[in-house]
């Protein structure tokens, strides 16, 4: 079976991991840094790299920090295999295609970004005379921030989210309050929508902040599991009012919500359409009724196939929640227990609503 070629996004991913602090390459480029000298690291099929450079020494042999270290010392380029866990070449002359385009001003950098683009490989370029590191993966620059800088840009990122994620969290409990009232509108179930899109992408964007502060950024790694805990369920909020259409899926419905730029996002009649009901809010005349799987969610007591079981039953929250008990016990795998905590649940839900709407 052919290996799968990766996307640029995962091979990125995989280049800041292979580099982050606590790495062996890390530390072999903290020494070139160090003692001022610089370095072209180039990671891929070593056979076309090898293609695509001559001259040099042949190595074949395991990478260390000090080996990587001792071998840029010699003006030409360090061949390394994918993972960079072994050295082919050192002090190679690279020869990419001259005709690809490219803005970087230095020879160093220049011939590492062309043969990136070219082999579709990842080349580290280390500079001598400003001391940075450049990454360049397939036709993706990066250029390294240092441990202080990603830090307090990660921090800031997480206080960003933090915010965000509290507005999320009101738009999720006034749209929580209007299904238990069953005066649902369009506008009220876009703007929950957009705000958990909007928590969702400013969490993406802290992603590579950690894979590249490697074991530096652990904690900020575990304080943002700890935030996006109720994105999971905030999510549900388009599986329960997509618009059931022949052929369309409310994965399908998600993806084109996911997919919206971030202008088009700020509209709102983009998720209206994209959830079926059309670009114009107000041509929606009627309450919505949710199908009721983020509310059964949120009771914390229930199996996903006990809430499709459910859904599938009685279509709608409004119909679960007016449901006897003696109905509840009739869906599959609910018994007389689970039937009646189901009914406290959703009460207890209703009734913390109220009280917190009365504060």
């Amino acid at each position: 079976m052919p290996k799968k070629k990766k996307n640029t996004d995962d091979a990125f991913h995989e280049a800041l991991l292979m580099i982050a602090p606590g790495t062996r390459l890390r530390e072999a480029i903290s020494a070139v840094i160090q003692s001022g000298t610089g370095a072209l690291l180039c990671f891929g099929d070593v056979k076309l790299l090898s293609e695509l450079s001559e001259s040099g020494v042949k190595v074949e042999t395991d990478a260390t920090p000090q080996l990587v270290y001792e071998l840029s010392k010699m003006d030409g380029a360090i061949i390394l295999n994918e993972d960079g866990s072994r050295i082919f070449y050192a002090n190679r002359f690279l020869k990419p295609d001259a005709k690809i385009k490219s803005e970087e001003t230095g020879t160093r950098h220049r011939t590492a970004q062309r043969l990136a683009a070219q082999a579709k490989c990842t080349v580290i370029a280390v500079s001598q005379r400003r001391s940075s590191v450049t990454l360049y993966v397939h036709s993706r620059r990066h250029v390294l921030d240092s441990i202080s800088t990603l830090v307090n840009k990660a921090t800031q990122a997480v206080q960003t989210l933090e915010k965000y994620l509290t507005v999320m969290q009101q738009a999720m409990q006034d749209l929580t309050t209007r299904e238990f009232q069953d005066v649902v509108t369009i506008f009220d179930v876009c703007k929950a929508i957009q705000r958990t899109e909007m928590v969702e992408r400013i969490a993406r964007e802290i992603e590579p902040y950690i894979l590249e502060l490697g074991t530096e950024g652990r904690l900020i790694e575990l304080q943002l599991q700890e935030l996006i805990i109720p994105v999971s369920e905030a999510r549900l909020v388009v599986k329960d009012y997509y618009k059931e259409r022949q052929g369309v899926t409310y994965e399908e419905t998600q993806e084109k919500i996911t997919e919206l730029s971030e202008n088009e996002l700020l509209n709102l009649g983009n998720i209206s359409q994209a959830l079926g009901y059309g670009p114009n809010l107000r041509s929606v005349d009627t309450y919505l009724s949710p199908r009721g799987y983020r509310v059964l969610h949120a009771t914390h007591r229930l199996s996903p196939q006990i809430i499709e079981n459910l859904v599938a039953r009685f279509n709608s929250l409004q119909q679960i929640i007016r449901a006897p008990k003696d109905e509840l016990v009739e869906v599959e795998g609910v018994g007389e227990i689970l039937a009646e905590r189901i009914r406290v649940s959703l009460n207890l839900l209703r009734n913390q609503l109220a009280l917190d709407d009365r504060r």
